[in-house]
């Protein structure tokens, strides 16, 4: 990319704002040096990275390069046999501790939420652990060189602290003598070269020995080595040589063990400056509101509320533009300071960003493109030292780019044509736009000329855009309107600010009749453009009212759904447990059953046990199934009569209906049990047939007189308890005026009710001299025998 581009769109800029957040150097490097890329898979890849570090900065925050720094030099002596200082040790071991670090923590971050390309990077970073504990065993953090680091060095360090404590010990019992004192010039030890020494006065030097190595500024005092202590300073000396040479030792060893590394710690400080590079631009995007845009490489460019970078959030309008569907070339018209140029940038720079893999300052949904080159030409380009005018330098710049440009670039011409007569300038101008169109190009361009807006109109992939001017507080809103063709908007600036209005229609007098057309045109289209725009603005609220009631609504149905769905639940666990105790009370007399035909001989068949068994078995409700609710339940359940043959939805079951109990209930009959169930829950499967009347088993539905055959068994299954005790009554009188001695009332077994009222009925009744249930063969739990008197 040319860099005269680049710094024509400000490009610049936003690398400098990219490197304040790099923490690295090398970090740093990269960054500034930044360039916008045309390949469009590696546009795709660094986009990538960077939406994965946004995710980490989202979710975890960008994890800290503290320490790593630029080792690389200090690698490279290592690898050819140079000796590293202590510093660049130290360095070396806090860079592969960071990078360890930093693995750990993408790794981690990986397994939380996939991040495949940082993980991949980092996954290459190699571990030189047993490099780093070396280091750190024998270089502290002020990179000082640690006793510990070897015996020898240890030893030789005790010995140096005694031979100064020795020393000091010696000096100060010197200074305390009366006789120094007097010749002292401060009572304290100091040291000069290595070497412990008092200060003494100058006019004592005849009389105090020993080697003199400095004095003060104003030669009054001396720093003098006492004859005492010089042996001793001499194999203090000494030591400290010794303690050099094992440091040599001790960071050679060191050094041997980097340069063994140094090929691969190199690569990593690579792979830390790309990581620490792409966290940068994650921060960057949130910095700057940013979202990652959608990349293509056919041309098509599309900014949904986009911003420019370099302009404060409060400040800045949004800029909304589409290029490379429909149209191929907009053309901005409309006066100075409405924010042509802004627009201009704006697109370019967004371009230039997002080709160099950084989020743009849009709303989500946008689009941008991989142009092969963006050429602009923008700003007033005089030059002084080349003698060239304004239109000079706009030609020269125009030329270069028609000589480059391809059907795969992105044009942005500012003000074209300008800087010369209008009207040659204005045909100049159409003939630059038609043979830049003509190349493919896509193309922004701005001008001045009112000629341009009907080649726009005419031109096929052409079309006119303008920026909006509020006329009635005269200053431009800086949005781009695109489709409409700028106004002049001078005679009405003109008349607000007061010009007399002969002069204002002197001047409209002069305004050819096609020119007064074309604006009268423009006015109504802008009109018809803020009316659409305060439709679409209306139109958009209902939507989200629409879209927010809906949403409340599906709530609700969900809750009410998840409660009825616990309801049901409960039911199903409730009968259930009853089945389960009649199963078990079942199981016990089939039990006992056994065991008299065992005892007495009789003949009970197996199989009908086991028959009666199954059909208990199949009496137990199936758990229901959750389906979603069904449309057709109401408009069946509105049509459900007895006898019809019906599906209740909450067991999953079909079965008759019995009867109706009330508006919004039926019994239904499943299996040998009867459910009272909501009609809602039922759906008509078929209507009861007419057919003539049968003789009923049940009692309840049978009238009985004297001349009938009067039988002496009542069959009460399936009638509810105030059933039962009516048909009994009438039952018991029958047989007591047909002189009948002993009667029999089947209620069968169930839960009892049944039986425990007619038993307690019959105790009461004047008739019934005893009762009791029927033996084995008479029904047992089943059937209960009274005796009449």
């Amino acid at each position: 990319m040319d860099e005269k581009i680049l710094h024509t769109l400000e490009y610049r800029k936003i690398l400098n704002k990219l490197v304040q957040y790099t923490q690295t150097p090398m970090g740093t490097f990269m960054a500034d040096s930044l360039k916008p890329s045309g390949d469009f898979e590696a546009v795709k890849l660094l986009l990538q990275a960077t939406d994965e570090a946004s995710t980490v900065d989202r979710l975890k925050g960008i994890p800290s390069f503290g320490g790593i720094v630029d080792i690389k030099p200090a690698l490279k002596r290592a690898s050819i046999g140079g000796m590293l200082g202590t510093h660049e040790l130290l360095a070396v071991g806090n860079t592969i501790a960071g990078g360890r670090r930093i693995k750990r923590f993408i790794a981690a971050m990986h397994e939380e939420e996939k991040i495949p390309m940082l993980f991949d990077l980092a996954d290459l970073l190699s571990e030189q652990k047993p490099v780093e504990d070396a280091i750190r065993a024998a270089i502290d953090e002020n990179a000082e060189v640690l006793d510990t680091a070897s015996t020898e060095l240890a030893s030789i360090r005790r010995e140096l602290r005694n031979g100064e404590t020795r020393i000091r010990e010696k000096l100060d019992s010197m200074i305390r003598s009366s006789s120094v004192a007097k010749m002292l010039q401060d009572q304290l030890v100091t040291i000069r070269g290595d070497r412990f020494v008092i200060p003494v006065k100058a006019e004592y030097r005849s009389h105090f020995g020993g080697i003199v190595h400095d004095q003060s500024g104003s030669g009054a005092t001396l720093f003098i080595e006492p004859e005492a202590i010089v042996a001793m300073n001499n194999k203090l000396r000494e030591t400290r040589l010794r303690e050099e040479r094992e440091i040599e030792i001790i960071l050679s060893k060191l050094t041997a063990l980097v340069g063994e590394i140094a090929e691969e710690t190199a690569y990593d400080v690579d792979i830390l400056a790309q990581l620490d590079f792409i966290f940068a631009k994650a921060r960057l995007a949130r910095e700057m509101k940013a979202s990652q845009p959608r990349m293509n490489d056919r041309g098509y460019l599309k900014l949904r509320k986009g911003r420019h970078p370099l302009i404060p959030l409060e400040n800045v309008v949004p800029l909304d533009v589409e290029i490379g569907n429909q149209y191929s070339t907009i053309l901005v018209t409309g006066p100075n300071t409405g924010g042509k140029t802004v627009t201009l940038k704006t697109i370019g720079l967004l371009s230039l960003m997002s080709m160099s893999g950084l989020f743009i300052p849009a709303e989500e949904g946008s689009q941008m493109c991989v142009f092969d080159a963006i050429y602009a030409d923008i700003g007033d380009e005089q030059s002084i030292e080349q003698s060239l005018s304004t239109f000079s330098s706009h030609m020269t710049n125009i030329i270069s780019i028609l000589k480059r440009m391809t059907p795969k670039s992105l044009v942005l011409l500012d003000e074209v044509g300008a800087g010369t007569d209008p009207a040659e300038g204005s045909a100049l101008a159409i003939a630059i736009l038609e043979h830049i169109h003509r190349t493919g190009s896509r193309m922004v361009a701005t001008t001045h000329y009112s000629e341009l807006k009907a080649y726009a109109y005419e031109r096929k992939g052409v079309i006119n855009a303008s920026m909006e001017f509020d006329v009635q507080s005269l200053r431009p809103t800086y949005r781009l309107l695109v489709g409409v063709p700028g106004r002049s908007n001078a005679f009405a600036i003109a008349e607000r600010l007061g010009l007399p209005g002969n002069i204002l229609e002197h001047a409209r007098g002069e305004v050819k009749e096609e020119d007064l057309r074309v604006e009268h045109m423009i006015a109504s289209l802008e009109e018809n453009r803020l009316g659409a725009e305060n439709e679409r603005e209306r139109a958009e609220s209902l939507r989200k009212e629409a879209e927010e009631f809906r949403s409340r609504q599906q709530r609700e149905l969900e809750k009410l759904e998840g409660q009825r769905d616990k309801w049901l639940e409960k039911a199903e666990k409730e009968a259930a447990a009853v089945v389960d105790k009649a199963r078990k009370e079942a199981e016990q007399i089939i039990a006992d059953l056994r065991q008299l035909a065992m005892e007495e001989g009789a003949s009970v068949k197996e199989h009908k046990l086991i028959e009666a068994r199954r059909r208990l078995d199949e009496a137990q409700p199936a758990p229901r199934k959750k389906e979603p609710a069904r449309s057709g339940k109401a408009k069946a359940a509105r049509q459900i009569g007895p006898g019809d043959e019906v599906a209740v939805h909450s067991l999953n079951q079909k079965g008759h209906v019995v009867e109706l109990s009330g508006s919004k209930e039926a019994i239904v009959q499943l299996g040998i049990m009867k459910m009272k169930v909501s009609l809602d829950d039922l759906e008509l499967l078929s209507a009861a047939k007419p057919a003539a009347p049968k003789p009923l088993r049940q009692a309840t539905t049978v009238k009985r007189t004297r001349d009938d055959n009067i039988r002496s068994e009542l069959d009460l299954r399936g009638a509810n308890l105030e059933e039962a005790l009516i048909e009994t009554d009438r039952f018991i009188d029958e047989a007591f005026l047909g002189n009948l001695g002993q009667i029999y009332i089947i209620h069968g077994k169930g839960t009892g009710v049944l039986r425990t009222g007619i038993q307690e009925y019959l105790r009461k009744h004047r008739h019934v001299k005893n009762y009791r249930l029927g033996n084995y063969n008479e029904g047992g739990a089943g059937v209960t025998v009274a005796e009449l008197e």
